[in-house]
């Protein structure tokens, strides 16, 4: 017998793809708990999406408000259904140019904040009979990213957790929480678009901008039909794949495309200029 949807929680839902993430959970009938770093951006969110949607100022790389906000889920709703590990911080550049506290913001919120996030999930849905963690991580968790160094540290960081802790799962004899990578290209949302100028995030121009809704949708279908790792577009994810399994390949590959990278980015920045629009 299928139950009724209860209870969701999306990081970084202030903004964004996350906002969207808590939009379609809305829309299948769950009580949603929006989180963001940052409480405005959180309860403007919350107060757009209207009735069933609630906010919570949540530091993903902060176990304790990671569990308050399962905790003030469950009270709200009586069970926690679906957890979507949204939240993400992109600093672009080699690695020997960032300073260590952009280093450690990346692997705390984009690794850390996943394996918070999806510990206290299970937990709760162990207890309450299953539910599925869903985690936003990039095509960059799956190959090498110029230029992006650390941010796919942390992202195949995130897939390895998230598909070890599967196993994990299944040893346990644990049948009813399931755990889904999805791993977009580049996504036009403002994380993106704040980076047209910066040559460090090229590799995310160089193929097909991905809409939010496109990975809303890829949400979705996870959801009905749980999948451990989904790459969008699936073309791109099937070239990261064999460069990862021909490195040397992938590596003399790079530079032709981040050329195409950048080409993207002088060409939208011009045509934002173009218009007269501001650039983030």
């Amino acid at each position: 017998m299928t139950r009724s949807p209860a209870g969701a929680v999306v990081t970084g839902a202030g903004r964004g793809l996350g906002r969207q993430l808590a939009r379609l959970l809305l829309a299948r009938g769950y009580q949603v708990l929006v989180t963001d770093v940052n409480p405005a951006s959180a309860q403007e969110a919350a107060d757009e999406l209207g009735d069933g949607a609630t906010a919570l100022a949540v530091d993903v790389r902060d176990q304790a408000q990671v569990e308050a906000a399962r905790d003030a889920i469950v009270s709200r709703a009586g069970r926690l259904d679906v957890w979507v590990n949204n939240a993400g911080v992109l600093v672009t550049g080699p690695a020997w140019e960032q300073d260590e506290a952009g280093r450690r913001l990346m692997l705390d919120v984009n690794a850390l904040g996943t394996i918070n996030g999806t510990v206290a999930a299970i937990s709760a849905m162990r207890r309450t009979g299953g539910g599925h963690v869903v985690n936003i991580v990039s095509l960059a968790g799956l190959t090498a990213v110029a230029g992006e160094a650390v941010y796919a540290a942390s992202k195949h960081a995130a897939i390895g957790f998230s598909l070890s802790t599967m196993a994990d799962l299944r040893l346990a004899g644990v049948r009813d929480v399931d755990i889904s990578c999805v791993c977009p290209d580049g996504i036009w949302t403002p994380m993106l678009h704040d980076k047209l100028d910066d040559p460090g995030s090229a590799l995310s121009f160089s193929g097909k901008l991905l809409k939010a809704e496109e990975v809303v949708e890829a949400v979705r279908t996870v959801l009905d039909k749980p999948r451990l790792v989904t790459a969008l577009p699936g073309r791109r994810g099937l070239a990261a794949r064999l460069a990862s399994l021909a490195p040397r390949l992938g590596l003399a590959a790079a530079p032709l495309v981040v050329a195409r990278g950048r080409r993207t980015q002088k060409r939208l920045l011009a045509d934002l200029r173009q218009r007269g629009a501001p650039k983030a």
